[in-house]
């Protein structure tokens, strides 16, 4: 009995201790949602801005350009996955991995080859174990992304896009990342950047109303040449923003549901361990009752 007992109070020690860890992550994450949040609201108008730009060139100039322009034939397609450098942070990474395998198999079924770019560790981790390859990955900081990274990323898929698909260039680059919508939920998001798909918040006008006038300085190329790099390091940096921000949302989330297994453990295994306390003592006291009737019956 005393040797259950003490099984009972190294689990509890056991326990406070993984709730100490627990709820200093939890703590951790919940102190830096706040300032991922307020990122997050500073760059999404200045990506929505810049895609607004691009879609207006695009759409009030008659030219061709890569940025908007598909091709007949779409070869090879990139998918970026935004995962996490570490864990503990529920299905975050998870979740994230997953849309992008569908998405690979809806490429494949297409008859493009896909080429994956990772970012965080999770995503390297997880080709790694099942010996996949990828043509770059970056890890370091991805829950509080800087732009220098955004912009390494952006220049590396723009190079590929600007190749031919027989020199190892891409035709399509897609984004898939876990979009901020509040505390409690974080959805994955695929986005194809390029070619530019989705024209966002730019209305066709009406049947009265009158095209609005732009005018291209020096042409609408070199506009739509010069749009491209702070297109696709705006959207890559407002990406990165999103998934850090549901990275400390879904990490605070499975802190705070771990912490609280934790009080649940240590009050499981305090009343058995106060159970086995009661029983060693009913013995003990049996024991004593009982020696002493022997006692009294030798007499």
């Amino acid at each position: 009995m005393g040797a259950q007992l003490r099984v009972y109070r190294s689990k509890i020690r056991s326990a406070q201790t993984t709730k100490k860890i627990t709820r200093a992550m939890e703590l951790i994450s919940a102190s830096r949602i706040q300032k991922a949040q307020q990122r997050v609201a500073a760059s999404t108008p200045y990506a929505r801005a810049v895609t607004q730009a691009v879609s207006a060139v695009a759409s009030y100039s008659n030219v061709d350009h890569i940025l908007t322009t598909e091709k007949e034939n779409v070869e090879r397609a990139a998918v970026v996955i935004f995962a996490s450098d570490r864990g503990l942070a529920g299905a975050f990474s998870a979740s994230v991995l997953k849309e992008s395998e569908e998405l690979a198999t809806l490429l494949r079924s297409q008859g493009k080859d896909v080429v994956f770019y990772l970012v965080g560790r999770k995503a390297v981790g997880y080709f790694s174990f099942r010996k996949r390859d990828s043509a770059r990955a970056w890890t370091g900081g991805t829950d509080q992304p800087v732009f220098t990274t955004a912009k390494e990323i952006g220049d590396e898929l723009v190079a590929a896009f600007m190749r031919d698909a027989s020199d190892g260039g891409v035709d399509e680059i897609h984004i898939v990342y876990n979009r901020f919508v509040s505390m409690v939920t974080q959805t994955p998001e695929v986005v194809r950047l390029l070619p530019l798909e989705v024209v966002e918040g730019v209305e066709a006008p009406g049947d009265t109303a009158a095209l609005p006038l732009y005018e291209f300085e020096p042409d609408a190329d070199a506009v739509l040449d010069a749009l491209l790099p702070v297109y696709i390091e705006s959207r890559i940096f407002n990406a990165m923003l999103q998934s850090a921000a549901s990275e400390h949302a879904a990490r605070q989330r499975a802190m705070k549901s771990a912490s609280d297994n934790a009080d649940t453990l240590i009050k499981t295994y305090t009343r058995l361990a106060n159970n086995a306390r009661q029983s060693e003592i009913t013995q003990q006291i049996s024991e004593i009752v009982g020696g002493a009737d022997a006692l009294a019956l030798a007499k």
